[in-house]
């Protein structure tokens, strides 16, 4: 929020738009937060948050962030919805395509592979991204399979192959 020339409160186009969205919704909570709070908050407390609507590049920031938090980069998905699906939705792994570390074999796939799962479920295909994400959660649970990032020796190739074993 700025403060205009006579001091009042002025929302900007972003914050418009949200809390008309959020009125048409009214049992939805929801808050505000400036970014350099809200960074903070996904360190201390990240369990606090459900959605976070973004302008892009705090998006990318907070989604960075939060991977990180969670535990690895690689580890997240990503999906930029279009929730009336009158144009196409982009699915991806927020860590981009990490070309520091391209075709050496210890990339995690985990992110790009959840963000399919995504893309499943949105063009309405729940089992077979049930299916992944159980794979995922099994991977991980019931294995000593990972990729350096997670403290392992897995190659990009080996955690995909243990994965796929169980879809």
């Amino acid at each position: 929020m700025h403060i205009d020339e006579s001091g009042q409160p002025e929302l900007l186009f972003w914050d418009e738009l949200v809390a008309e969205r959020a009125a048409a919704y009214p049992e939805v909570a929801w808050g505000q937060e400036h970014i350099d709070a809200l960074a903070a908050k996904f360190v201390l407390d990240p369990r606090r948050f459900d959605v976070v609507v973004a302008s892009n590049l705090f998006g990318d920031i907070l989604s960075d962030l939060a991977a990180a938090v969670a535990g690895s980069i690689g580890i997240a998905p990503a999906a930029n919805l279009n929730p009336e699906r009158d144009f196409p939705s982009m699915f991806e792994p927020v860590h981009g395509s990490a070309p520091d570390i391209a075709g050496r074999g210890i990339a995690n796939p985990l992110g790009a592979i959840w963000s399919a799962a995504m893309m499943l479920d949105h063009l309405g295909h729940p089992e077979a991204a049930t299916r992944i994400t159980d794979a995922i959660a099994t991977v991980l649970a019931k294995t000593d399979v990972r990729t350096p990032d997670l403290g392992g020796t897995a190659t990009t190739e080996e955690f995909t192959d243990a994965l796929l074993e169980l879809v």
